[in-house]
């Protein structure tokens, strides 16, 4: 478009003239047109040589002597007068009308009012050559290129609409079975008579190659075989003219999509091995569930273009997601898992390692292995997934993220992302949006990210045109200007043409981009399920339809490729190799999970003591160090302008540090600090965390007058620390939650934080929470540290900004209430080891300090739900000392009560339990009453797994008190539900556990202040009656 907009800047001045313009294809007519009012448009020769100044009126009363004169000379020599004259008389006597023989002679000024010169339309003439002086041009000649341009435009907007993309020619993949207009020649005047006009080609379209012009007819069969075909792409939306220009190039270059037969060779065998996994698996397992990609088998062959590619460009590693459909044969084919081991997943053996398995077609992998394509090694690891579709995502993306980072890939040139999906999917899970939103983030980027899309144009058993308001299931994508390539399955070399695109435009331009294969499903949903229920006509016309490497086959032999006796060759080879394999996998008598583990962490559990917790406090230096640090302006930056209300927090820390105490601020950056000292790498990810909801944290200052200047002081602790990073997210819950999973599986080196803006949000982020964070070990043996950081407290802000459903977490934790286990040394560690989590509600800054550097301390990784204070951030009394965080302290899992009540315990009358920031309130309201002789409080920090030694032991010490247990949640949520079976297994049933608390409730807290303290009152009355 750049030469129309040239044209178009030289005509601006006409602009206002304009009347009632009629469409593109008469786009120049207005410039000859006259209407109510008459303008002429004349079109000057500009020349750069001397002109006179302004001329005269070019007759006037005195003047018919000079003329007379002037004529005689020049009939008796033309050349005795001036050109000017010459040109005049020359007309003149050729029957000019009156007016029409002179010509003003070339001038330098700009072209007056509606003047344009011709040296700026020459160039679109087609080769025509310039108008003689002063004539007027053909208006049929410039509205034709445009119109021409605007074809070639059309095509590259809207070819798409018109591909033929769907392998059963049932339907259009866009919905629409329109064909546009705007792609119709006879649409912009054009008959067939112009079919073999010749057109100059616009700057905009590589059709040409290295021919400037060609016919009207061969530039729309170039169109046709470039967007038409069995390529569809949608690109002409994106903002960039180099990215747009690259894609076209891409596409539309002549004899771009050749191959030789080598190549062709290739895809067949990719394909004829993709093809027998499925029909092997069939044969032997017909009644299983596989999920097997019948009708898609040409995605075996793209996924290894996409990665050969990639890795002669660069790339070592491949991280990959993607759903149930086609895994098996991806693990087999792509990844290379051994045959035996997937196998013997459909043989019901015991499992000779620890956890409880999940279904065959949700395990991922991790394999290293020579390409044989590029020759170089190549890392491919396979996410194990859930059942949710696209829950995945977010977490291939943390995990690749994390590898680049830790292989210092700040661009993305070694380690990559593969996303598959389903169409049903892409479209209806919304976490493929807040996916696509973490994309070009500075701290979620993954430098591009393929993503290839198995349109089985069908979900289950739903039609698309009930599964989506869109035209394609790939319309997302747009948000993020990912080109996107639909491709008919059918043709395997439209297939591997795109797949090389996608894998040089993320290489060229680290950003993501989709392939939409547009294929069926050959089956129902699963092998066993009856499609013709739902889909008769679909299912009718598949039953009709040849495999694809049927089809290619016969191709091939009739190019001359290759012979039949070839592809029978290539066939039998694969089967035997699925035979051998399948008699091997009968001797196996276990399977194993750890072959399934998609993050092995090489050197982590060898040569540990598995039971050993490494000491987490630190020398008083350490902290007084930290402390200061943080406490302090960026040093030797006088010029930098810190907010006046920081100048105070920082002042109020430098006194607390000089008072050797801390506030939860401190405590949480003095862990980070002391980790960060030991070379542990940590990452603080959420809603802004970078000051903290509550404007505790403050982890970056900010510059009061320069943008952007910023300033971490815990990225500037020690000169050879581990590195330190805490962003802000995007407002997403389930996308950052997962990313953050993902980050943590990579290595368990690193103390990886997710904190909730309110911990009410997280369940927007339920799904990762229940099938990755909660079970992910038991499914697939894969461990992480994931911390959650979930503000939690009835403060009187109301339903939504109160309650982290602490219940939840603590019924999802897999200790039996009935079981205590056997007292030992290792009693603490060991209950670790065996939980799937762990559950608690910190009261002081020290016990903070210390469950967060416990999290690296451990010899294994457990993920930790932390309830994290609100009101307690600035609360005096919550500070601890020093003294509670140096050398041999560690974390408390019940602190005792060390009052006046610890005097004399026999004559304590009441024993309350209570975990979090309601201590405060019962020990305010124990004060008020004066019974701190009568009633101790015990607080249980970590509730799960659940410290049966310590409470009991803090029972034994009152043998006459009442046990109560005291919670600021309702009674149906909270930790009662949870801690009651609990207390009865401590006890062996000797004593009950009375309650104090709110009643049972649908919300979690009322939206009233009244009825907030109304409530509270009354709880501290329950619990302070003896």
């Amino acid at each position: 478009m750049h030469r129309v907009r040239t044209v178009l800047n030289n005509l601006v001045p006409l602009a206002p003239l304009i009347h009632n313009a009629a469409g593109p294809e008469r786009f120049a007519s207005w410039l000859l047109r006259s209407g109510k009012t008459s303008y002429t448009v004349l079109v000057s020769i500009t020349r750069h040589y001397n002109a006179p100044v302004q001329t005269e009126p070019f007759l006037n009363g005195s003047s018919s002597a000079y003329v007379e004169e002037m004529y005689n000379a020049w009939l008796a020599d033309p050349k005795s007068v001036h050109v000017s004259w010459d040109s005049f008389f020359r007309n003149s006597s050729a029957g000019a009308a009156p007016g029409q023989a002179y010509q003003p002679p070339p001038s330098l000024a700009a072209p007056g009012r509606n003047q344009v010169p011709v040296t700026s339309i020459a160039p679109y003439l087609g080769g025509s050559a310039a108008p003689a002086l002063g004539g007027q041009i053909n208006e049929k000649i410039i509205d034709d290129h445009l119109a021409v341009q605007a074809i070639i435009r059309s095509y590259q907007i809207r070819g798409h609409h018109i591909a033929k993309l769907d392998p059963l020619g049932i339907s259009s993949a866009d919905l629409d079975d329109k064909h546009p207009p705007e792609l119709l020649y006879s649409h912009y005047s054009f008959d067939e008579a112009d079919m073999d006009r010749v057109f100059k080609l616009p700057s905009t379209t590589f059709i040409g190659g290295k021919e400037k012009a060609l016919s009207l007819r061969e530039i729309l069969r170039r169109l046709e075989t470039a967007y038409c075909r069995h390529i569809g792409c949608e690109f002409m939306f994106i903002n960039s003219l180099e990215q747009c220009n690259w894609i076209r190039q891409k596409l539309e270059s002549p004899g771009i999509m050749e191959m030789d037969n080598d190549e062709k060779r290739l895809i067949l065998a990719r394909l004829t091995r993709a093809t027998g996994f499925e029909s092997f698996l069939a044969k032997k397992w017909s009644s299983e569930k596989r999920f097997g990609l019948e009708g898609c088998e040409i995605l075996i062959p793209a996924m290894k273009q996409v990665i050969d590619k990639s890795t002669e460009l660069g790339v070592e590693s491949i991280v990959m997601g993607m759903p149930h459909r086609g895994r098996l044969n991806v693990l087999a084919n792509v990844c290379r898992k051994p045959l035996e081991q997937i196998f013997t997943q459909f043989a019901a053996l015991e499992a000779a390692d620890d956890g409880s398995g999940d279904v065959k077609y949700h395990l991922g992998t991790y394999i290293e292995r020579l390409n044989r394509v590029t020759n170089k090694n190549i890392r491919l690891a396979v996410v194990a997934n859930p059942s949710h579709l696209e829950a995945a995502d977010p977490v291939v993306q943390g995990k690749t993220r994390a590898e680049q980072f830790y292989r210092g890939d700040g661009e993305g040139k070694k380690v990559m992302s593969l996303l598959l999906h389903g169409d049903a999917a892409f479209c209806g899970q919304g976490i493929v949006y807040e996916t696509f939103h973490l994309s070009d983030l500075p701290d979620y980027t993954t430098h591009g990210t393929v993503h290839i899309v198995v349109n089985n144009q069908i979900g289950f058993t739903t039609d698309p045109r009930h599964s989506r308001s869109s035209p394609y299931c790939t319309d997302v994508a747009r948000v993020v200007n990912a080109p996107i390539f639909h491709v008919n399955s059918d043709d395997p070399e439209s297939v591997m043409h795109v797949c090389k695109i996608a894998a040089e435009w993320r290489a060229a331009f680290h950003k993501d981009v989709v392939i939409d294969i547009v294929c069926y499903r050959r089956n129902g949903h699963n092998e066993i399920d009856e499609p013709m229920f739902t889909q008769p006509l679909m299912y009718r016309k598949i039953k009709h339809t040849s495999p694809v490497l049927d089809k290619y086959s016969e191709r091939l032999i009739q190019e001359g490729v290759v012979t039949p006796e070839e592809v029978k060759d290539v066939k039998d080879k694969y089967e035997k190799i699925c035979e051998e394999s399948y008699v091997n996998a009968h001797k196996e008598t276990h399977i194993k999970y750890k072959d399934w583990l998609d993050s092995p962490w090489s050197g982590f559990f060898e040569g540990k003591d598995p039971l050993k917790v490494s000491p987490t406090g630190v020398k008083e230096d350490t902290l007084v160090h930290i402390g200061k640090r943080m406490s302090s302006p960026p040093p030797n930056a006088a010029e930098f302008i810190i907010h006046k209300g920081i100048e105070r927090i920082l002042k109020s820390r430098m006194e607390m540090v000089e008072a050797r105490i801390v506030d939860w601020a401190l405590g949480e950056a003095m862990a980070f600090g002391s980790l960060l000292k030991e070379g542990i790498h940590v990452r603080l990810s959420g809603q802004d965390v970078e000051r903290g909801t509550f404007s505790h944290r403050h982890h970056v200052l900010h510059h009061q007058t320069v943008d952007k200047a910023t300033y971490k002081p815990l990225c500037h602790m020690y000169p050879d620390q581990g590195p330190y990073t805490v962003c802000n997210s995007s407002l997403s819950e389930f996308g950052v939650v997962g990313f953050e999973l993902g980050y943590s599986m990579t290595n368990p080196n690193a103390l990886v934080c997710w904190e909730a803006q309110f911990g009410d949000f997280n369940n927007t982020a339920q799904c990762i929470i229940d099938q990755f964070i909660s079970s992910g070990q038991a499914k697939w043996v894969r461990q992480s540290g994931l911390v959650m950081l979930l503000p939690h407290a009835l403060e009187g802000m109301g339903p939504e900004h109160s309650s982290a459903r602490l219940e939840r977490f603590l019924q999802m934790s897999s200790d039996d209430p009935d079981y205590f286990p056997p007292e030992s040394e290792e009693f603490a560690v060991r209950q670790l080891h065996d939980i799937n989590w762990i559950v608690a509600n910190c009261s002081t800054p020290a016990n903070y300090f210390h469950i967060l550097r416990r999290q690296i301390a451990l010899p294994f990784r457990k993920p930790l739900i932390l309830m994290t204070p609100k009101s307690l951030l600035r609360h005096p009394e919550a500070r601890s000392s020093f003294d509670l965080m140096t050398e041999n302290t560690e974390f408390l899992r019940v602190i005792p009560e060390e009052g006046p009540a610890t005097e004399n315990p026999s004559a304590v009358k009441k024993l309350v339990y209570c975990s979090g920031k309601v201590y405060y309130d019962l020990k305010k309201a124990r004060n008020e009453k004066n019974l701190e002789k009568d009633i101790a409080i015990a607080r249980v920090e970590q509730i799960s797994p659940f410290p049966y030694d310590l409470v009991k032991k803090e029972c034994a010490k009152y043998p006459n008190a009442a046990l109560c247990w005291a919670q600021e949640e309702a009674k149906n949520q909270g930790a009662w539900t949870y801690v009651q079976p609990r207390f009865n297994t401590t006890l062996n049933g000797a004593s009950g556990v009375s309650y104090a608390g709110r009643p049972t409730a649908a919300s979690p807290a009322t939206g009233s202040k009244m009825q907030h303290l109304r409530e509270l009152t009354a709880l501290l009355d329950d619990a302070m009656a003896v």
